[in-house]
């Protein structure tokens, strides 16, 4: 692990902006050099968390929130790229200097990931990944590298003798995508459901097979090792000029639009809405929150809401809606819906956290 104590130099820069860039740098991302073994854990550390990716749209959402209510915020970085992306970060948080921190750390490397761990009570495991020759931006292999960072990730946790809990970041999709041949499968898909991997494979959905392996052996980990773990599985994230802001996971999550349109199970959520989730179910994990919980606001059903997708996403409407876009708003029962009921119920019976919410 290496806390970024400064920038790279660029030749362009002169000697004096240069220095004058490190001695900022220097603040922004020093932190304690204590050593884990001194902390008192139920206190030094109670607010103290790391992230694996703070840079992707979500990351950045979770981070600024989770600097709103107090918590020191340590960022994993992993090429030169990511230190100007937290330049930026850093002019937004001006007001939080003291507590966000970048760490370099290897997400292929579990040794590594200790090391980044070391001193955080949580861990946010949000990262995302994209292959620029793969069709829309993931691939088979990236679904491959997704399941094999959660489980650095887990493993990571489970050796860090100041990590308590895990966020992990899932999605919708590792969830809604079923066999419906099936007749005995429940027309409700909630937190209890699970994707089905073969029929992942056949249709070539790697981005639902990504998240569904990633979540799948992070379970299995936590299970094992009596380590306490909560996901997240949100729905397509949104908000103004989503495409601009999240590219490659927008047009991976719509791969296969046209079926989940027509079975009632295409959902959106908001990126406000899914970063608060987050907030929330970390805190209550330090009570009685565990598990999975299903996150989404809104379930694309009619024809006009196909349409307003289309336009924020410039994604086809024909893409999303497909040949049979009268499916969803002319049959009066649907093959599934889908059940966001534990996560509402954890939200609504939360006292607010403040007037930040």
């Amino acid at each position: 692990m290496r806390i970024i104590p400064k920038t790279e130099n660029y030749e362009t820069v002169s000697v004096s902006t240069a220095t004058e860039r490190r001695e900022e740098d220097e603040k922004w991302f020093k932190r304690s050099e204590k050593p884990v073994y001194t902390y008192d854990l139920d206190e030094d550390n109670a607010k103290v968390v790391c992230i694996t990716d703070g840079l992707t749209f979500l990351g950045r959402a979770i981070v600024k929130r989770l600097l709103l209510h107090g918590y020191t915020v340590r960022v994993i970085v992993n090429v030169p790229d990511d230190l100007e992306i937290l330049r930026v970060m850093r002019d937004e948080t001006a007001t939080f200097h003291g507590r966000i921190e970048a760490v370099t750390a290897k997400l292929t490397e579990t040794e590594s990931l200790v090391d980044a761990f070391d001193g955080c009570n949580g861990v946010f495991h949000t990262s995302g990944f994209i292959d620029p020759s793969g069709v829309s931006g993931y691939s088979k292999y990236m679904a491959e590298l997704e399941a094999k960072v959660s489980e650095n990730v887990m493993n990571a946790c489970t050796m860090t003798q100041s990590v308590r809990r895990c966020l992990m970041t899932s999605s919708l999709l590792a969830c809604l995508w079923q066999n419906a041949t099936q007749l005995e499968l429940p027309s409700v898909i909630d937190h209890t459901s699970w994707s089905n991997e073969s029929l992942c494979k056949d249709k070539k959905l790697w981005y639902a097979l990504g998240k569904l392996k990633a979540e799948k052996i992070a379970w299995k980990i936590a299970e094992n090792k009596g380590f306490k773990l909560s996901t997240i599985c949100a729905a397509l994230v949104t908000s103004t000029n989503i495409l601009h802001h999240n590219p490659t996971p927008t047009i991976a999550y719509l791969k296969g639009a046209e079926e989940m349109y027509g079975h009632g199970v295409l959902a959106t959520v908001d990126i406000n809405t899914l970063a608060k989730a987050h907030l929330r179910v970390y805190e209550e994990m330090n009570k009685a929150a565990f598990g999975r919980y299903v996150c989404f606001d809104k379930v694309i059903t009619q024809e006009y809401e196909a349409e307003e997708l289309s336009k924020e996403t410039a994604i086809n409407l024909q893409k999303i809606r497909g040949d049979k876009y009268y499916y969803c708003y002319t049959d009066s029962t649907t093959l599934f819906s889908l059940s966001n009921r534990r996560l509402s119920s954890l939200m609504s019976t939360t006292s607010p956290i403040s007037c930040l919410d």
